[in-house]
């Protein structure tokens, strides 16, 4: 439970320490004197949202701090030891929210920094807040489908766990054969684009290199005139005439001529130079054969030239396509002929993931159908025990059923699930996270009258206490020990608000109950009464929160009642308030 909470710095409050009975605690005060800081200061130490705006007006940052009686063992104790925050002596622990004007906030637990997840994890633990925000929120089907589980318990979340978890896995095995069927029409379109790539690269039988040899080949049969003469010049200039004409010998004549005369030289120096020339008459032989074989070679057919360039063509309709030359072409087969090797479209695959899928399709039938029947049975005792509630909450007549039923699912709906319908028919129905169901809060006015969704059937006041009648029957299977309520007796007067003050004290003797109100009628039922006021001086307003007891109490009861604390009348009537809660409190 919350023992202390220290505000500073927050909206008009300045400073103030609300010491909390383990009990009922009211809040009240003037209409601006700032009671709802008091949830503010709540929400934050929930981990809720920071807003500079908050920060009192000349302050750096507004703190809210509060203690925490967190027993050893406990979930709450768990979710502090995780984060490595360290108990008081006492066995308390301490948590911190600051807010910057700039709006960043940080958060402390146990003396340690913490990020604000941790306080928002230990809040679930430990407190509920519960205002007129939650009430619309209520009204939503969503939010009727979870106060609905979280009343049936522990079986129907269990059951509610085990249908999420088959769901999850239906799921994949759905989104995978649909991918994998249409990844397979997919594939096979791929596999005969790559089998024409490879039949059209085959029937043309490009050899790795040849674009380059071929316009090498062609330049040189382009330009065979201008080759032949420089080619016969360059073996005339080597080997000589041909005729053998002496005035013509040619290089190699000439080194053969000098090696000679060398070689006959008396000098052993000459003689020593004659190898190095018949090295060189070796060389100018070789080129002379290579001259005369590219002769040979050469040939200036406009026939073959024509065929060269045919080749080309053929060449340069698969770099087009595959490729930027030949060798590329040949890697893009070669990858293809992989790729080819490793598509796979087997039908059995598809087989038994479709098998597979309609397994998982019916254990999900029949955990929804579960599911369906654990919140048909809650429903019915959920309906009785709040209609009792409202009973004691001055609306006798009334009574709420909650209806739970089916949603169908709808053209396209990617979680559809056929389930055994009426009649020994199938239906399809949606399968969301929550199950197959739809669940609405319907309310009688009275005897005789046709049920109505409660936001339709019920006036504002009346709302406020068929939300209030929630919570009370709610928080016998909560086990959070603290709750809080803001001002969800908006709306209500006379006896009716005696009633949910009687209702809100009967709670406080299983959970600590903080309650910030306007009524008297349920003021008066407190264990411990906190009065926020608000002071101007010099210009400058500032709250701060009191406790009240005896006197001062009975005074502020008497504001409340319409303003006549300086009455007699007023203070007669707040000790009346205050001697019907007590003696409701001994019946008890």
């Amino acid at each position: 439970m919350l023992a202390e909470m220290r505000i500073e710095g927050l909206g008009v409050i300045d400073e103030a320490t609300l010491e909390l009975d383990p009990g009922l605690t009211v809040v009240t005060g003037e209409t601006g004197a700032g009671k709802t800081m008091v949830v503010t200061g709540l929400h934050l130490l929930s981990g809720g949202r920071a807003e500079a705006s908050r920060v009192r007006s000349g302050a750096q940052r507004a703190v809210v701090e509060g203690r925490f009686d967190a027993p050893p063992g406990s979930p709450a104790a768990k979710v502090a030891a995780d984060a490595g925050a360290d108990p008081d002596e006492d066995g308390a622990l301490i948590a911190l929210r600051t807010v910057g004007t700039d709006g960043r906030s940080r958060a402390h637990l146990g003396g340690r920094s913490v990020p604000v997840g941790v306080l928002s994890e230990l809040s679930e633990q430990l407190i509920a807040v519960h205002g007129q925000n939650d009430q619309l929120r209520l009204l939503r089907p969503a939010e009727q489908r979870a106060v609905l589980d979280r009343f049936a318990g522990e079986e129907l979340l269990n059951a509610l766990s085990e249908y999420r978890r088959v769901r999850e896995e239906w799921h994949a095995v759905s989104t995978e054969l649909a991918d994998r069927t249409a990844r397979s029409r997919e594939l096979a379109r791929e596999a005969d684009l790559l089998r024409h790539g490879l039949a059209e690269i085959e029937a043309v039988d490009p050899q790795p290199g040849e674009d380059d040899e071929l316009v090498a080949k062609a330049r040189r049969l382009a330009d065979a005139d201008q080759l032949r003469e420089a080619a016969t010049g360059a073996t005339f200039a080597v080997t000589g005439s041909a005729e053998g004409d002496p005035d013509a010998p040619g290089a190699l004549g000439m080194v053969a001529d000098a090696r000679n005369r060398l070689a006959s030289s008396e000098d052993p120096r000459l003689r020593d130079l004659a190898p190095r020339l018949a090295e060189a008459e070796a060389l100018l032989s070789d080129v002379g054969s290579e001259l005369s074989g590219y002769l040979e070679s050469l040939d200036a057919d406009p026939a073959v030239l024509e065929q060269v360039l045919a080749r080309q063509a053929e060449l340069k309709g698969l770099t087009r396509k595959y490729a930027a030359d030949v060798d590329g072409v040949l890697a893009w087969a070669k990858d293809a002929q992989e790729r080819l090797a490793g598509l796979d479209t087997s039908e059995e695959a598809l087989a038994e993931l479709d098998r597979r899928r309609g397994e998982l399709a019916e254990q999900l039938a029949e955990q929804a159908r579960v599911l369906t029947s654990l919140r048909v049975k809650a429903a019915d005792w959920f309906a009785q025990a709040v209609t009792t509630e409202l009973g004691g909450l001055a609306m006798g007549q009334a009574s709420v059923e909650l209806v739970v039923s089916t949603r169908w699912a709808e053209p396209g709906d990617a979680h559809a699930l056929r389930v055994a319908g009426g009649g020994g028919g199938d239906a399809l129905v949606h399968a969301g996270p929550d199950g197959i169901d739809e669940v609405e809060l319907r309310m009688s006015a009275h005897d005789g009258a046709q049920p109505l969704p409660v936001h339709k059937a019920a006036s504002g006041g009346e709302l406020s206490r068929v939300m209030l009648a929630i919570e009370v029957v709610l928080a016998h299977s909560d086990p959070v020990p603290t709750l809080v309520f803001d001002e969800v007796d908006a709306g209500v007067g006379g006896r009716a608000a005696v009633e949910i003050g009687r209702r809100l004290a009967r709670l406080a003797t299983s959970h600590q109950v903080i309650v910030v109100t306007h009524l008297p009628q349920v003021a008066a039922f407190a264990d411990r009464h906190l009065v926020v006021d608000k002071s101007a001086k010099g210009g400058v307003t500032r709250s701060d929160v009191r406790m009240v007891a005896d006197r001062d109490r009975v005074v502020e009861l008497a504001r409340m009642l319409a303003g006549m604390d300086s009455t007699e009348t007023g203070r007669a009537h707040a000790e009346e308030l205050l001697e019907v809660a007590k003696k409701d409190k001994r019946k008890r």
